[in-house]
């Protein structure tokens, strides 16, 4: 098997509502884990707070993410966002529609300077997100 690198995302308790609406962007398989599914003790407000989910996608995407565990400090920050990519312009600007409704555009999908149309937004989520779709050269 080889090696995979996945983005995985931690959040303040809207993991289930944030992993529902990345499946409606990208279509795919979603599998969702919560405290209570293990049976075992779970923490007071956690029954139905995400322990891991995982979205894979026909197109090859591998997207995780859970609710912080209790004592656990959610902090989120402007150092990383998530960079999706390619050339099928069809696709990439219906992710970077769904994407960016409800959220915050800090670069709008449009040709850049290197010759390829890119994007930046922040979606409701407050997830930051990179949409760039090569320019085939002839």
């Amino acid at each position: 098997m080889a090696s995979h690198l996945n983005p995985y995302i931690s959040f303040a308790g809207e993991a289930k509502q944030a992993m529902e609406f990345y499946n409606e962007v990208f279509g795919g398989t979603l599998e969702v884990k919560t405290y209570s599914d293990f049976g075992s003790e779970v923490p007071p407000g956690y029954a139905d707070k995400i322990v891991h989910s995982r979205l894979e996608t026909a197109s090859g995407f591998m997207l995780m993410a859970s609710d912080n565990p209790p004592g656990m400090e959610h902090r989120p920050g402007n150092n990383i966002s998530v960079s999706v990519s390619g050339d099928d312009a069809n696709e990439l600007r219906g992710y970077w529609d769904k994407l960016s409704k409800g959220g915050t555009v800090s670069v709008p999908l449009e040709k850049q300077m290197w010759g390829d149309v890119f994007g930046m937004c922040t979606d409701k989520f407050g997830i930051t997100w990179m949409v760039n779709v090569s320019e085939r050269q002839s």
